[in-house]
């Protein structure tokens, strides 16, 4: 049976990469493909606990413990979700995955990338997503979509400053890894940010099926 592939969506709060998710699962289910969506922090029973307290905005942490706690995360979401899914040849797409820990954890809140670049190699080895679409948007569009339309968690309270260290720190990552991580302006309109994403989704179909 062939692998599957990893497609992650990541961007600030507010970039308005959850809109795109759903079409993306129908777009690949009319493909003929089982289709696994996931979400981070989360995809687990215990993933979800600890999503719970980790935007809990009443719950104060160290920031090495916030990355600790993203990581415990994530390999209990590798190892329930996301890698026994691609091994019987699904497709999952997952809302953040390790990119947002060297955005948030590491341009947000100014942990060390060694230590980070640390612990994505002891829970994930050489495992990486096989594309990103990174929805990029001002700070300030970002919040005011936020604020608009829910209350706001832990990291929703945090500053715009915060959120320009983190948004600089995923455009970081995107001219790191141009051939996996493409950029789509999240503040265009809807319909245009949609047509963005499908001639992503559509050029990286078209590879798989002809490699």
């Amino acid at each position: 049976m062939q692998y599957g592939k990893f497609i992650t969506f990541e961007g600030i709060d507010g970039a308005g990469k959850s809109t795109h998710l759903a079409w993306l699962e129908h777009f690949l289910q009319d493909k003929g493909l089982e289709v696994v969506v996931t979400r981070e922090p989360g995809g687990t029973a215990l993933g979800e606990a600890l999503r719970l307290l980790l935007l809990d905005h009443r719950q104060a942490m160290h920031p090495e413990t916030e990355a600790l706690l993203m990581f415990a995360a994530r390999r209990e979401h590798l190892d329930k979700v996301i890698l026994p899914a691609l091994e019987r040849g699904a497709w999952v797409i997952s809302d953040r995955f390790t990119d947002a820990s060297f955005a948030y954890q590491g341009g947000g809140r100014g942990i060390a990338l060694e230590k980070l670049e640390a612990l994505e190699q002891w829970v994930q080895e050489a495992f990486s997503p096989d594309l990103t679409v990174y929805f990029d948007v001002p700070v300030v569009l970002g919040r005011e979509r936020v604020q608009s339309t829910r209350a706001t968690d832990r990291f929703e309270k945090e500053t715009d400053l915060f959120f320009e260290h983190v948004r600089q720190a995923y455009l970081q990552r995107a001219r790191q890894f141009p051939q996996r991580i493409r950029v789509v302006d999240g503040s265009q309109p809807l319909e245009a940010v949609k047509t963005a994403v499908a001639e992503v989704v559509e050029n990286f179909w078209s590879d798989q099926a002809d490699p």
